[in-house]
């Protein structure tokens, strides 16, 4: 079975973060052993020079991945032993978690970083890695954006919206251009309101749009995980983790957040926050699909 984590920073001291490919091999090596399969290491808003530099990381990484898997293939192939393969998730390419995003809805990410949407600028951010770049997020109330996100599913990147204080409609309207996901649904997002059910309300009340969420105990309550599943079609729900650096070293009970308590990212790998939903009665199989088949699915809808 795929286990696969659509959205992930980091783990273990590791993160995106880097230059060296030697740093995201080291994350697909922990995620492995947390049972992770496939991982889309994500990375963060930044200055378009620095997030052409991680990128340029995790695709050297890649190849050095494809490599190795390839020669134990072969080894396996031509002996009469079994060899086993390697354990690492396998890096299924990248998410960009900005630059397009609000500021006003920033969460852990650097608003500084944060750029107006233009055809002009993805070039400079995306020009050379249009191969391994899988998901980008877009705040779709900002100008320039619904052009952007039909610019970016038309080469075949699935859109997903997120760090946005979006209405309804507006979220709507970049559906309708081409968006095909929520990045943490409810998480740095204008929140559901009776007169305005927002970013959020379309999430739920759309049947077709793919939502994350990132089920350890500190980003949503678990009534609100429960709403979810009794609201959403549970085929485009996705478990993510938006594990950081600091995710391995935290006990499963604490949040990790900065000095001003303000969460940096998810405690939980998704097949702990697997485990933790079916240990509080969750149906198992919904639980399994949401780390699997589901973020498979999205990963092939861009395509």
């Amino acid at each position: 079975m795929r286990i696969v984590d659509i959205h992930t920073h980091g783990l273990g001291d590791y993160d995106t973060r880097t230059t060296d490919p030697g740093d995201i091999l080291k994350m697909a090596a922990l995620q492995g052993a947390y049972g992770v399969t496939h991982m889309v290491p994500t990375i963060y808003s930044g200055a378009i020079e620095a997030m052409r530099e991680n990128m340029a990381a995790v695709k050297v990484a890649m190849e050095k991945q494809h490599t190795a898997f390839s020669e134990q293939r072969t080894a396996r192939d031509n002996s009469k032993f079994k060899i086993q393969d390697s354990k690492s998730a396998r890096i299924a390419g990248v998410h960009l978690e900005g630059p397009f995003l609000n500021p006003s809805k920033s969460g852990a990410l650097d608003e500084s970083t944060f750029q107006k949407p233009s055809e002009k600028t993805l070039k400079k951010l995306i020009e050379g890695f249009e191969d391994i770049v899988k998901i980008v997020t877009v705040a779709p109330e900002l100008e320039g954006a619904l052009g952007l996100i039909k610019s970016v599913s038309d080469i075949g990147i699935a859109v997903s919206l997120g760090h946005s204080d979006a209405t309804f409609q507006e979220a709507e309207k970049a559906y309708h251009a081409g968006a095909k996901g929520i990045t943490h649904l409810f998480n740095a997002m204008r929140g559901l309101h009776h007169r305005e059910p927002g970013i959020a309300g379309f999430g739920l009340m759309n049947q077709d749009i793919f939502v994350e969420m990132i089920a350890d105990p500190f980003h949503l309550d678990d009534r609100t995980i429960e709403l979810v599943f009794k609201v959403k079609n549970p085929g485009k729900i996705i478990i993510v983790s938006d594990s950081v650096k600091e995710t391995a070293e935290k006990a499963k009970n604490h949040a990790v957040q900065d000095r001003t308590q303000t969460l940096q990212g998810g405690s939980l790998t998704i097949t702990e926050s697997a485990k933790r939903l079916i240990g509080l009665g969750f149906d198992e199989a919904n639980i399994m699909d949401c780390i699997s088949a589901n973020p498979w699915s999205y990963l092939l809808s861009g395509q």
